[in-house]
């Protein structure tokens, strides 16, 4: 059939588009077109598109792109519980306390992150799988113990994993 409003067919729905990207560091996840070094130019993709999600500019990692708006909230949400996997380096060594302190929540931006799986890599390197994203979560977390985050990579959203793809 071909339903048309006012004389006009009703354009066909776009195709979904899924994307995962393995974004370096120094690319801004937004699409606004004024925002020098956006994922959106860096991808250069020939139809509309849009992060799920953000990684900021510093970090590295899984990015999920894509033209479907309905699977945003039913990823990102934390109210879905969906796993997300970060490896993570600060600027000097940590104690089991710092890994305690972390997995069990912190006050960041006036809320109490959820608990979290955190284990130890060496003595500067961990990994944390948070099912909540707010803003800058993991370097906010590790500033409330006195570490700076000299490198984060985001792993793996749900089952989906970076490896295998190159940076970029």
């Amino acid at each position: 059939d071909i339903v048309l409003i006012d004389g006009s067919p009703i354009p066909p729905k776009a195709i979904p588009v899924y994307l995962a990207l393995n974004k370096p560091v120094g690319i801004t996840c937004t699409a606004a077109k004024d925002v020098k070094g956006n994922i959106i130019e860096f991808m250069d993709f020939s139809e509309r598109i849009f992060p799920v999600g953000r990684l900021d500019k510093a970090s590295e990692g899984l990015i999920l792109l894509t033209n479907d708006g309905a699977i945003v909230n039913k990823i990102m949400r934390y109210e879905h519980g969906h796993e997300k996997e970060y490896l993570v380096k600060v600027d000097k060594p940590f104690d089991d306390d710092f890994i305690l302190g972390m997995s069990s929540g912190v006050e960041i931006l006036g809320v109490t992150t959820k608990p979290c799986t955190v284990e130890r890599i060496s003595d500067c390197e961990f990994r944390i799988i948070l099912t909540q994203g707010l803003n800058r979560q993991i370097r906010r977390m590790c500033k409330v113990f006195g570490y700076k985050v000299e490198r984060l990579e985001r792993k793996r959203i749900m089952n989906l994993s970076v490896e295998g793809l190159s940076s970029g």
